[in-house]
């Protein structure tokens, strides 16, 4: 029986599993569709950071090089990926497309672009936001102007001296319109349809995930009530300013239907409260020249950039299994399986993910240890020699 471990996506979900199944004797193989490690990472948006400390944001047993920055940048977390499969000499095989997996006798096949493979176990982590999406306006094909979801957004550069239409007040709206009205943009609009909580990413030094982390542990309801001081405290009254105060507190909407919220610099929060970026009603509908928003108004912007999130694009590769719920997320995740021999990793939106990631990769890999006849376990590498290797 082949007693090796496919690990589908080559992020920090599927490298942590990589990792942690060779720390328990398993043998892995990677399956990256992309060309490079951490593919999804390095297509973002230049300025982008990430939204929790690299305290909070690390992998099992690997820090940071020394000099990161304490939210690391896009390009610092490639690196950081990068040196993470090297360290741990994962077999990671790019341009590796995988398709569908069906069950088989002895375990799982997995039909890729390099053909039929055959694993006695699979884990899944082709990460939470996998498939950029737009919706489907009425009149977006009639559109004449620029139309590009957030993913394929990189810099100002291209829209200096332009009228610029944003829509979704998330992260990456709200970072990309700043960016717009920072670099040049002759007029930046962010579009909403329901109002953010928001989050600054640090307050009075301190980054904003670790009180997060500590809340997380209460009833959402508690939670909420004492976080809603905190964003009172932090940012004010945005009502003036278009973004009235939702109705739905932090944790009690992220466990309802996984939506995190808007966690971004005071920066940002002043280029709104100085009208350099304007808050304006949702999308109702495009036309050949424009769009008409919900508070009754029509635009007329050069470009509109859609931060509408991303679909997890699951279906074609396990919809036929019955492992995943009406909005295609793992009915089972967590590293649990959800399925003899399946396993999902990186789909629990949260404080702190990719700390997270990690601890969800190392409980599939006991498990999946505990089922395989294997070597011994390889023990955790020093951190001193991490370092060294930097």
């Amino acid at each position: 029986m082949n007693q090796t471990t496919l690990v589908v996506g080559a992020g920090p979900a599927g490298l942590a599993a990589a990792a942690e199944l060779g720390r328990a004797g398993v043998p892995a193989v990677v399956l990256e569709r992309a060309e490079a490690i951490g593919a999804a990472w390095r297509g973002r948006y230049d300025q982008l950071r990430l939204n929790t400390s690299r305290l909070t944001s690390k992998l099992p047993a690997a820090c940071y090089r020394p000099g990161t920055s304490r939210f690391p940048t896009r390009d610092e977390f490639v690196r950081y990926l990068e040196d993470y499969a090297s360290h741990h000499e994962l077999d990671v095989r790019l341009g590796t497309r995988v398709d569908r997996l069906d069950r088989d006798p002895d375990g799982w096949l997995a039909r890729s672009s390099a053909g039929e493979l055959a694993a006695a176990h699979v884990i899944v982590a082709t990460g939470y936001e996998h498939t950029p999406h737009i919706p489907e306006w009425p009149g977006r094909d009639r559109y004449g102007g620029q139309l590009l979801h957030a993913a394929q957004y990189r810099n100002a550069e291209p829209f200096r001296n332009r009228d610029v239409l944003v829509v979704g007040p998330g992260c990456s709206g709200i970072e990309i319109a700043y960016d717009l009205a920072t670099g040049g943009a002759r007029r930046v609009r962010l579009a909403i349809r329901t109002p953010p909580n928001i989050l600054l990413r640090a307050q009075a030094g301190v980054p904003g995930d670790l009180p997060a982390l500590a809340l997380l542990r209460l009833p959402p309801a508690i939670a909420d009530a004492q976080l809603k001081l905190v964003q009172r405290l932090a940012t004010g009254d945005l009502g003036d300013y278009g973004l009235a105060p939702p109705r739905e507190g932090v944790f009690a909407r992220l466990r309802r239907d996984g939506k995190t919220p808007a966690i971004i610099d005071r920066e940002m929060l002043d280029a709104i409260k100085d009208g350099n970026v304007t808050i304006h009603g949702a999308v109702d509908a495009l036309d050949a020249t424009g769009a008409r928003l919900a508070d009754g108004t029509r635009v007329e912007p050069d470009a509109i950039i859609a931060a509408t999130g991303y679909r997890r694009g699951l279906e074609p590769l396990v919809g036929h299994l019955a492992v995943l719920d009406d909005r295609g997320l793992p009915r089972i995740d967590a590293g649990d399986p959800a399925a003899p021999g399946l396993h999902f990793i990186g789909y629990q939106p949260r404080p702190a993910q990719i700390r997270h990631m990690g601890r969800e990769a190392r409980r599939a890999a006991k498990a999946i240890a505990r089922e395989t006849t294997t070597a011994p376990p390889r023990p955790r590498p020093a951190v001193a020699a991490w370092l060294a290797r930097g």
